[in-house]
């Protein structure tokens, strides 16, 4: 195979967009940036190196995207033409080059490998659409040979140019030894003034290059994205299609139109997922476990049999088997819970383990504790692990009962079977198998008068 070469246009500034401060290419599609879907794409056709071209706000990009590309500034932006031909000092005059576009954000490798394998070594080859209103885009000219002859702009094609319903995508493979001459061939003679990339289509056929097209099978890969609703019919199409490929694979969601995936997710058989359930980052479920609606869950592991009911929200923790989880639930960053726990609704668990069995059903706060095997939390039980400068770890061991209205002063430790009164402050240590109670005394003040308020009619 012959070396390959990646330029991805990404320096205009978007204005559709409507976003001051940040780069078109930064927005996002299921929760990645749109360059950093298109790069993914480039890598995994190997080239030699991927030349990213990029102007406006190009220190967020720099923050933000971190992949091996070469950086290529474009200081003007003069067309595409211009564009493609800042990045030549990185494109030898062997191989070929592939045109992407950092606003065309799902292109996938397949596509452009036949992209590619059309090309050949030594003509070029560009991806097309047929549309049924075609405006706005340039057009596919070809002659009575069936051959692409010229790509005319929207903005220059005459009366019966703009008839035509085949476009032109911008995504072209081109053979580096004619690259360099005819980039420096192009001029600005054109509405816009601008160097077209398309007019290296009609420099080839005077160079007697054949221009080979292929139509993308299926619009939405060389759909770019121009502002905010292109933005979010690209997102919606995205997570159809990977509703789709999941329910081929196996996954029962009950509504595929209202699933969101902003990352990964692998999943095991007899799973069902509910409806507006959003997946962010890394997760991993296993088998014959049910997610509620509404859930959010950001880098979670999840072990077979579990149930996490509506309205949970579970970030950066692990749930095992057989657990059970809300409604409105949260697990934050570090929760671990074992097999067959209970955590139910208004509960928060934090950087804290649990231990088999055990139970935190009701409106309770658990921060930096390690909790034991079949013990239960009651209603309203909080540990106070922050003092305002430090954290401190609460323990509490196995077969214990917390009494409702709890508060477990950190550092403390509960032994195990101990029982805590209803309503106590718990300072100290609880011994094993003892009642520890802290409550002051109650007391009814007979001599006492509520406050009235002053009667004004």
């Amino acid at each position: 195979m012959q070396d390959l070469y990646v330029v991805i246009l990404a320096a205009g500034q978007g204005t559709r967009m409507k976003s001051q401060n940040k780069p078109k290419v930064l927005h996002s599609i299921a929760g990645k940036p749109m360059l950093s879907r298109v790069i993914e794409t480039a890598e995994k056709l190997n080239p030699n190196n991927i030349n990213v071209v990029v102007g406006h706000e190009k220190e967020q990009l720099f923050e933000q995207i971190h992949f091996p590309v070469n950086w290529v500034i474009q200081d003007e932006q003069l067309g595409t033409g211009h564009a493609v031909k800042t990045a030549l000092p990185n494109i030898p005059e062997e191989g070929a080059t592939v045109v992407l576009y950092g606003d065309v954000p799902l292109i996938d490798e397949e596509t452009l490998k036949n992209l590619i394998s059309i090309a050949g070594n030594n003509e070029v080859a560009v991806l097309t659409d047929v549309l049924e209103d075609p405006s706005g885009y340039g057009r596919i000219i070809r002659n009575e040979k069936n051959h692409v002859i010229k790509i005319v702009e929207d903005k220059d094609v005459d009366s019966e140019q703009r008839l035509i319903k085949e476009i032109n995508t911008g995504i072209y493979v081109i053979p580096n030894q004619y690259l360099h001459q005819w980039l420096n061939s192009l001029n600005n003679n054109n509405a816009q003034q601008e160097y077209y990339l398309t007019d290296i289509v009609a420099l080839a056929n005077e160079d007697n290059v054949p221009v080979k097209a292929i139509r993308v099978p299926k619009s939405y890969l060389a759909m770019g994205v121009n502002d905010k609703i292109q933005l979010a019919t690209l997102e919606r199409i995205y997570q159809r299609e990977i509703a789709k490929q999941f329910m081929q694979q196996g996954l029962m969601l009950l509504d595929p139109n209202r699933f969101d995936l902003r990352g990964d997710l692998i999943f095991g058989s007899d799973v069902i997922i509910d409806v507006n359930v959003v997946f962010e980052g890394n997760n991993v479920l296993g088998n014959n476990i049910n997610i509620g609606a509404h859930c959010l869950l950001k880098n979670v592991t999840i072990h077979d049999n579990a149930i996490i009911h509506p309205f949970s929200h579970l970030e950066d923790c692990e749930v095992g088997e057989s657990a059970k989880v809300g409604p409105y639930a949260r697990l934050r960053p570090k929760a671990k819970l074992a097999k067959d726990v209970h955590i139910g609704n208004f509960v928060e668990v934090k950087n804290s383990k649990i231990g088999i069995g055990s139970k935190v059903n009701h409106l309770t706060y658990v921060g930096d504790a390690t909790i034991g095997k079949n013990s239960n939390i009651g209603a309203g039980t909080i540990t106070c692990n922050y003092d305002g400068v430090n954290k401190h770890a609460t323990i509490i061991g196995d077969d214990c009962l917390i009494g409702s209205g709890t508060m477990l002063v950190a550092p403390v430790t509960v032994g195990n079977k101990a029982t805590t009164g209803a309503g106590s402050v718990i300072t100290k240590n609880c011994p094993e198998n003892q009642l520890t109670v802290s409550r002051s005394k109650q007391i009814s003040l007979a001599s006492w008068v509520r406050p009235e308020k002053e009667n004004k009619s």
